[in-house]
């Protein structure tokens, strides 16, 4: 399938994605009405749809992502916008040739892709090189109550004109985590066809309090922990939790 076709996927799963709630929760620990001259790395960027956003609101933006297909997609999406952002292909843990930034977000649970501690560990050691100081960290998880009880055992369907699919999500290998296995049945443009598509996508979370111990010691302090869009703390039922932290000047 061509990168047209899964960006048409991709971004027909994520219709109704809360884009414009992470809009505003970047603005709220930002303390900025718009984004005029802020430079904003977003890493997991998918298809550019917070690069468009944030650009809209005077963002100098970069997006990071692993899959080159996404990146194309994106790369199209915000030429057709009026901008040509620099995009990056390479993991999360180890950012290399960028410039520094005031701000890095990692949301749409991006980070819970990682499968190890030490994946976490070298995220947050290799996002801190590449903040300036003062610079934010902004991020969201999904909860440990989301993978066990939200997600493990569940299946998920859909059924559109055109696209079709079945997500079943079973326990992983790893505490906290979750495999979803997901059939996509998709129309092709061109014979009108479906095409079917499978794919396998590997979740896993980890304890507040150890997101905390890993974000200290890579040298942030951690502003705020709320949860769903909330100024509210989290609790046993929250599902999504949002870290708010800044990377420590130097000299302090």
């Amino acid at each position: 399938m061509n990168y047209q076709a899964f960006a048409k996927l991709y971004d027909s799963l994520m219709e109704e994605a809360p884009y414009d709630q992470w809009i505003q929760f970047v603005k709220a620990c930002s303390e900025k009405a718009d984004f005029t001259g802020v430079s904003i790395l977003d890493i997991g960027c998918g298809t550019g749809e917070l690069l468009v956003r944030l650009h809209q609101e005077g963002a100098n933006v970069t997006g990071v992502d692993l899959s080159a297909e996404m990146l194309a997609v994106a790369s199209k999406k915000c030429e057709q916008a009026g901008f040509h952002p620099i995009l990056i292909e390479q993991s999360m843990t180890q950012l290399e040739g960028l410039d520094s930034f005031d701000i890095v977000t990692v949301f749409c649970d991006s980070l819970n892709y990682l499968e190890t501690e030490k994946e976490v560990q070298d995220t947050f050691s290799s996002i801190y090189q590449r903040l300036k100081d003062g610079g934010l960290l902004l991020f969201d998880v999904h909860s440990i109550q989301k993978i066990e009880e939200g997600f493990i055992g569940q299946t998920f369907a859909e059924d559109a004109d055109e696209i079709a699919y079945i997500w079943t999500s079973f326990a992983g290998v790893y505490p906290s985590s979750v495999e979803h296995e997901l059939s996509f049945f998709v129309r092709d443009e061109d014979d009108g066809r479906y095409v079917k598509v499978e794919e396998l996508h590997k979740q896993r979370t980890f304890p507040i309090e150890q997101y905390k111990e890993w974000l200290i010691a890579a040298g942030f302090e951690i502003v705020t922990i709320t949860a769903d869009f909330t100024t509210s703390l989290p609790t046993e039922e929250s599902e999504r939790i949002f870290f708010y932290a800044r990377k420590k000047n130097r000299g302090f």
